[in-house]
């Protein structure tokens, strides 16, 4: 795809889930954005009155509005697996992949758009709404160990407005169909955590040109700190009080590594995981249940979840 020829159609793609106020928010913002040519928003299975207020508009300013409510809950990867083959359906050239929680500044598109010849899965720096100095989430520098925190240190890392090698899918990423085409729909089965990573190892692993774009921003509720300190400082673990979001991640993350990283990075986890909950913060219940998400993502059992689901 190039931009010296005709536009490119820009389609966005919206997940949401019982977040209306946020969702109301974000789609009269892409109501704002020049260059879109539709907003397609999948509803999962929201019960808070998000289904009905969708069903109410067919625009967002002059933009056409679709959507449509799932009939259960299949979470972020279910959410974008549908809307990006929709998008693509509707013979999208760019899909622009956004959770509901997001606001793209009004020149975010554009500052992406720069760059849509030379990249195939871009996106933006994801920047606290409350303080937009910091990233929500730190970008660590491709080739070193430097974990980046605040925006002008990021900025300053970047090398021609942008820090390649990295991307923080969905928050308002840009892909190209041509890209989706070679690699597919992002894997439905992992309901939440880890499918955006996965995502884009598998376009990093069918030679992708991936970068985040430094211009472009952003704003996102704060999510805290994540990974907490254990063996002493010298690592960190993402320890969520969800029991959903625990399952998942630990399921998840064993078939990311044993699948991108190999069976050394996978057991290395397992390890982590036995230390953190024996050590750094014991809980033989979550120990148990971090071993029967594990058990599960090596035996292709993607069901156990919805036993946390209410």
């Amino acid at each position: 795809m190039t931009t010296t020829g005709p536009l490119p159609r820009i389609v966005a793609v919206v997940v949401t889930f019982n977040r209306l106020g946020l969702l109301q928010k974000l789609v009269e913002r892409l109501g704002e954005i020049d260059g879109l040519g539709e907003v397609l928003v999948v509803d999962n299975a929201s019960s808070d009155g998000t289904g009905e207020w969708l069903d109410a508009r067919g625009h967002t300013g002059e933009i056409p509005l679709r959507s449509r409510t799932l009939s259960t809950n299949r979470g972020g990867a279910g959410g974008f697996h549908d809307g990006l083959a929709w998008a693509i359906d509707r013979e999208a050239d760019l899909v622009w992949l956004m959770d509901d929680d997001g606001l793209p500044d009004h020149d975010c598109l554009a500052h992406l758009l720069e760059e849509a010849d030379n990249l195939d899965f871009w996106g933006p720096l994801v920047v606290d709404e409350a303080d937009p100095g910091r990233l929500v989430f730190p970008i660590r520098l491709p080739g070193s160990t430097r974990v980046v925190h605040a925006v002008d240190d990021v900025r300053r890392a970047a090398k021609r407005d942008r820090i390649d090698g990295i991307v923080i899918p969905f928050n308002g990423v840009l892909v190209t169909k041509e890209l989706v085409d070679r690699i597919g729909l992002p894997r439905e089965e992992f309901f939440i955590w880890g499918d955006d990573h996965e995502y884009r190892l598998r376009a990093e692993e069918a030679g992708a040109r991936v970068a985040t774009v430094v211009t472009a921003t952003v704003r996102h509720p704060s999510v805290g700190n994540l990974g907490t300190p254990m063996m002493f400082g010298r690592t960190t673990y993402n320890d969520s009080p969800s029991d959903l979001k625990h399952y998942c991640m630990a399921r998840n993350n064993l078939v990311n590594l044993r699948d991108y990283r190999g069976p050394l990075h996978a057991v290395a986890f397992v390890v982590k995981t036995a230390w953190f909950y024996t050590f750094t913060r014991p809980s033989l219940s979550r120990l148990r249940l971090s071993l029967r998400a594990m058990r599960a993502g090596i035996a292709g059992d993607f069901e156990g979840h919805r036993r946390f689901l209410s």
